[in-house]
C-alpha cells in the first residue's frame, strides 16, 4: 500500500516546517497520529474511519480523516502559511518583481514564469540557515530556506496558479472540484469519493475570484456574460457561473481535473468497471475497425474508458481526434489532434462539424470525436458510411435512447444508416452496498434496420449483474459483430474460430491483471508487442 516508514516520515517532517507545525497542532487537539503514505491504494476505500497523510506535488500535503458522527470524510490541505512578517516580505518581493518585469526577458509559458520567479528570488534574496528577522542586507531580503520556499509557493500560486485552489490542482487523486460561495469546497476523490475540505469560499472575495479565474481560462465572466467554460493549461475543464441573479448563493465553479497519464484497460478490469471478456471483445472491435459509442451519464467514466481502449487500435494507424476541450489521449505516433475555436470574431469560429468534415479529407484510419452532442452527429455517421471507424462518447442511458436521439431532432440520421454503428457501450456510476462504483451496464450490438417493424434491431452482447457484480457474455458463440463483421474481415474461413482469438486475448488481459501490469504505457507496449510478434512477444507466460 506504499505506507511510509518511520525514518522517511521523520525526514519529511523535518524538511517541511508547515507540516511539522500542523502535526503539533492536531496533537494538542488529541488527534491520533495519522499514518503516512507515499501512494494511496484503492484498498483504503474500505477503511471505515481513515486517518492518513500523503504528499502531493511540491510543498502540499493532504490529511484525510473522518470523525465519528460526521457525514463527510474531511480533506485538510496542509500548505505553507505566511505569518505577518513573511507576508510583508512577500509583498515587498511582489513589488520588486513587478517593477523589474519590464526589464527582464519576456516569458510566455507557465514553466518560464516559474523559472523567472526562482531566478528573481536568487537575485534579490539572501538565504540564511537560521530563521530570518526582518532585516535587509546589501539591498536584499534575508530569508531562511523554509521561508523562501513558502514565499516562492505563495507567489507562484497567485501569479500563475489557482490561488486558494492551488492545493487541489497539485493533488493527483482528485477528479472534480466543487466551489460554492459561502461553503467549504467539496471534492470528488479517486479513493474516498465526496470529501469536505478546509478551504472556505468567503462571500467577500468570491466574485472577484471567479472573475480572475475566468480570465485564466480565457473566457472572462461578467454580469452580462454570467456563464463561462474553458480549459486550464493542464487540460482541466472549468465551468463558472458568476452572476448572483443566476447563481443565488453567489459565484459557483466546477473543475474537472485532467489526468496526464490515462487509466489503463487492465486497471479498469482490476477495479471491476468491466471484465476481461468485455476487454477482449473491445480489443477485437478496435483492431478490426468497428465503430463504437461509449455512452452514459455525466461523470460515469466515459472518457476514461475511451482513453483506456484506444491502444487497441494498431500502432501504425493514423488517428484524427476532434474535441471542444482536450481530453482524448492517443499514444499513436500519427495523431492529428484538433480543437474547436469559439473565441475571437465570429467568422473565425471553428466548430465540431467543420473539423469532422475536414477530417474526411485528411484520410485518417480512425476518427475520434471526444464527445458527440448535436448535429455534428450527422457527420459522424457520414464518416462511418464512408468506411471510417468512429469512437466517441455520448450522453445516453440505454441503446434505445442512443437510437432515439440520433434518429430524432436535431440530428435526424436516417434509420437505414444506423447499421454503420457496430457497438453501444453503456456505463454508469452506480451505488452498490453503500459504495459509489463505475460499471459498464451493458454492451449492445447494432444489427441494422428492419423494414418490417421500421426499427433498429440490436442484440445484447454483455450485461452487468448487480447481485454478484459480474458481467455475463450473452452473445457467446452468437455474436453478430464477432462472426459477421470481424471474422470475415480477419479472413477466417471458419468464422467460429474468432472465439479462439477472443479467448486468447481474454487470457492475456487476465494474466496482465494477475501480474499487476497497470501502467498505461506499459499496457500499450504489451498490446502492440502482441500485434507484432504474437504471444511469443509478451514478457509473461500466457
Amino acid at each position: 500500500m506504499s505506507e511510509m516508514d518511520k525514518d522517511d516520515q521523520l525526514i519529511l517532517i523535518q524538511k517541511n516546517t508547515h507540516l511539522k507545525k500542523y502535526l503539533s497542532d492536531i496533537k494538542k487537539k488529541k488527534f491520533e497520529d495519522p499514518v503516512f503514505y507515499f501512494k494511496l491504494s484503492r484498498e483504503l476505500k474500505e477503511t471505515k474511519n481513515p486517518n492518513l497523510i500523503y504528499p502531493t506535488i511540491g510543498l502540499v500535503f493532504i490529511h484525510i480523516y473522518k470523525q465519528e458522527g460526521s457525514d463527510f470524510i474531511n480533506y485538510h490541505a496542509i500548505e505553507p502559511d505566511l505569518n505577518e512578517n513573511l507576508k510583508k516580505k512577500r509583498n515587498k518581493i511582489m513589488e520588486l518583481l513587478y517593477e523589474q518585469a519590464p526589464y527582464r526577458d519576456p516569458v510566455n509559458t507557465d514553466d518560464e514564469i516559474r523559472e523567472s520567479v526562482k531566478q528573481f528570488l536568487n537575485n534579490y534574496t539572501i538565504k540564511t540557515k537560521k530563521k530570518a528577522d526582518n532585516k535587509w542586507k546589501k539591498g536584499k531580503i534575508i530569508l531562511s530556506q523554509d521561508e523562501r520556499n513558502s514565499i516562492e509557493y505563495d507567489v507562484i500560486k497567485e501569479i500563475i496558479g489557482a490561488g486558494p485552489l492551488e492545493c487541489f490542482m497539485r493533488d493527483p487523486y482528485l477528479e472534480d472540484i466543487h466551489i460554492i460561495t459561502g461553503e467549504n469546497v467539496h471534492l470528488i476523490h479517486k479513493i474516498f469519493d465526496m470529501v469536505k475540505t478546509n478551504i472556505f469560499i468567503d462571500k467577500n472575495w468570491a466574485s472577484t475570484f471567479s472573475q480572475e479565474f475566468s480570465e485564466k481560462i480565457g473566457s472572462p465572466v461578467s454580469e452580462g456574460r454570467p456563464i463561462a467554460d474553458g480549459t486550464l493549461p493542464d487540460g482541466s475543464r472549468v465551468n463558472i457561473i458568476h452572476s448572483n441573479e443566476v447563481s443565488l448563493k453567489g459565484p459557483t465553479m466546477t473543475i474537472r481535473k485532467f489526468s496526464e497519464t490515462p487509466i489503463s484497460i487492465t486497471q479498469l478490469i482490476n477495479w471491476g468497471t468491466f471484465d476481461a471478456s468485455i476487454g477482449s471483445y473491445l480489443w477485437l472491435c478496435l483492431q478490426y475497425g468497428r465503430s463504437l459509442f461509449v455512452c452514459g451519464e455525466t461523470a460515469s467514466g466515459k472518457t476514461t474508458t475511451m482513453n483506456a481502449i484506444i491502444p487497441f487500435i494498431p500502432s501504425e494507424k493514423k488517428i484524427y481526434s476532434v474535441e471542444n476541450t482536450p481530453e482524448v489521449i492517443v499514444p499513436h505516433k500519427v495523431w492529428q489532434q484538433l480543437l474547436t475555436k469559439q473565441t475571437g470574431p465570429k467568422e473565425s469560429f471553428v466548430d465540431m462539424d467543420d473539423l469532422l468534415r475536414a477530417g474526411l479529407r485528411s484520410r485518417p484510419d480512425y476518427i475520434i470525436p471526444g464527445e458527440t452532442r448535436g448535429i455534428e452527429g450527422r457527420v459522424v455517421f457520414q464518416a462511418m458510411q464512408t468506411g471510417h471507424p468512429v469512437i466517441t462518447t455520448f450522453h445516453a442511458g440505454s441503446v434505445t435512447k442512443v437510437i432515439q436521439r440520433f434518429t430524432g431532432d436535431p440530428i435526424n440520421v436516417p434509420k437505414t444508416f444506423m447499421d454503420n454503428l457496430d457497438v453501444v457501450l453503456i456505463q454508469m456510476a452506480v451505488e452498490r452496498k453503500g459504495k459509489r462504483l463505475r460499471r459498464v451496464l451493458s454492451l449492445d450490438e447494432i444489427e441494422g434496420y428492419n423494414k418490417v417493424v421500421d426499427g433498429i434491431i440490436s442484440r445484447k452482447a454483455f450485461e452487468w449483474n448487480a447481485t454478484d457484480d459480474s458481467h455475463s457474455f450473452k452473445a457467446n458463440r452468437n455474436s453478430c459483430i464477432l462472426e459477421n463483421r470481424i471474422a470475415k474481415n480477419a479472413g477466417l474461413i471458419d468464422i467460429m474460430k474468432i472465439y479462439d482469438e477472443f479467448d486468447l486475448r481474454k487470457r492475456i488481459l487476465e494474466r496482465m491483471v494477475e501480474e499487476k501490469i497497470f501502467d498505461y504505457y506499459e499496457v500499450v507496449q504489451f498490446i502492440w508487442s502482441y500485434y507484432r510478434e504474437g504471444v511469443q512477444g509478451l514478457p509473461i507466460s500466457i
